[in-house]
């Protein structure tokens, strides 16, 4: 490398400053751009924060992660989207996968929409994802009354949801009323009123609904407090979902933790962390646990679903989970991993480039100083 005698005077205050090669200073110094530098900063293997946990960043995504999972779980809120938005980066990385011949489930809490509801979503997103890798709470519902034999009983559902339960109840065949029919009722509360309800009904499904009220509330406890066996059936009891990319919104917890609450019943959660998903994914199709991963954004749903069912997992912090509440002595759900974003699994790559790039400028900037300190040498000299 040839540097003019005025560039290398130039460095000389710089290069011998104690100061540019302190810790704090010696990103500036050997990292050229911004980019650069937020890309180095990513790679760095701090695992152990000043709270006291002990949880690994994922770092060497091949070593850690790719070669030991044949299939990857994939929750989608907070994963691979954020309200209608999909995260930046997510459809390459979805491609790499597959090349890999990797195996990828999608594995939603979100009763909104059926599995043909979501394969529309993922169509218009961009992302070329096959329905039959693709289950929702809704299909858990489903699912579960399928193998109850609910059918058998001639009974009616009773539903708190939206139209994604009701097209997978109507693909097995299962008889229901609610759902958004029962939007905008206003339950009759004059005195001597009450509210009718059907004597058939043996299970009331409660999902997401956008559109819950009084009437749904009080139809559901009747059936549930004065129908004898009428099961208690929840999708799932999120505390928060993503409506949009704006902000958090209050999820089906909010919904379940109604009807708990006039009930004093507990319901049977069927989807994440409830094993029913994964022992449907292992029965039917012969999938080994201990080479799956659960990705998910939220420790006690996707996480704990992991680990209570024997799976490798990977938090990202793409959703609703932060780095913070992850790394905190109150967490006790603890992933095997985690990451930004999905993304991590072929940046090692990126990293080794940045790691080759800062060595190469550290090179450079020790022959600068060795030149310095020949010219340094040549002014002294002439002076003499």
């Amino acid at each position: 490398m040839n540097l003019s005698r005025f560039a290398l005077t130039a460095l000389a205050t710089t290069l011998t400053s104690a100061s540019a090669f302190t810790p704090a200073a010696s990103s500036r110094a050997f990292i050229r751009s911004p980019a650069v530098v937020s890309s180095f900063s990513k790679f760095s293997s701090t695992t152990t924060t000043s709270l006291k946990a002990n949880v690994l960043k994922l770092t060497e995504p091949e070593k850690d992660i790719l070669d030991g999972v044949d299939v990857f779980i994939f929750d989608c809120d907070g994963v691979i989207w954020r309200g209608d938005s999909v995260i930046p980066g997510i459809p390459s990385v979805l491609d790499k996968l597959r090349a890999l011949g990797k195996k990828m489930f999608f594995v939603t809490n979100n009763s909104t929409k059926s599995r043909a509801g979501y394969k529309k979503k993922f169509d218009s997103l961009g992302l070329n994802v096959p329905a039959e890798e693709i289950f929702s709470s809704s299909f858990a519902a489903a699912a579960y009354l399928e193998q109850t034999k609910f059918k058998d009983t001639g009974k009616k559902a009773y539903v708190i949801g939206e139209i994604g339960i009701l097209e997978e109840l109507d693909l097995i065949g299962v008889p229901y009323l609610g759902g958004p029919e029962d939007a905008g009722k206003v339950p009759p509360m004059g005195p001597g009123d009450k509210l009718d309800y059907d004597k058939d009904v043996g299970a009331v499904i409660v999902g997401f609904d956008r559109n819950i009220n009084y009437h749904k509330i009080q139809y559901a406890q009747l059936c549930i407090n004065e129908n004898e066996g009428c099961e208690f059936i929840a999708t799932n009891t999120d505390a928060v979902t993503h409506l949009t990319d704006a902000q958090e919104w209050a999820g089906n917890g909010s919904m379940v933790g109604a009807i708990k609450g006039c009930t004093g019943q507990e319901p049977t959660v069927v989807g994440k962390p409830s094993p029913l998903m994964i022992d449907y994914l292992c029965d039917k199709l012969g999938l080994e646990r201990g080479r799956i991963c659960m990705v998910g954004d939220r420790l006690d749903t996707d996480i704990l679903f992991g680990t209570d069912n024997g799976l490798k997992t990977l938090l990202v912090l793409s959703g609703v989970t932060t780095e913070e509440k992850l790394l905190s002595q109150e967490n006790v759900i603890t992933p095997d991993f985690y990451a930004d974003s999905i993304n991590a699994f072929f940046e090692e790559g990126a990293a080794a480039e940045v790691a080759e790039e800062a060595e190469e400028v550290t090179a450079e900037v020790e022959e600068a100083k060795e030149s310095v300190a020949e010219v340094k040498k040549e002014n002294a000299f002439e002076q003499l």
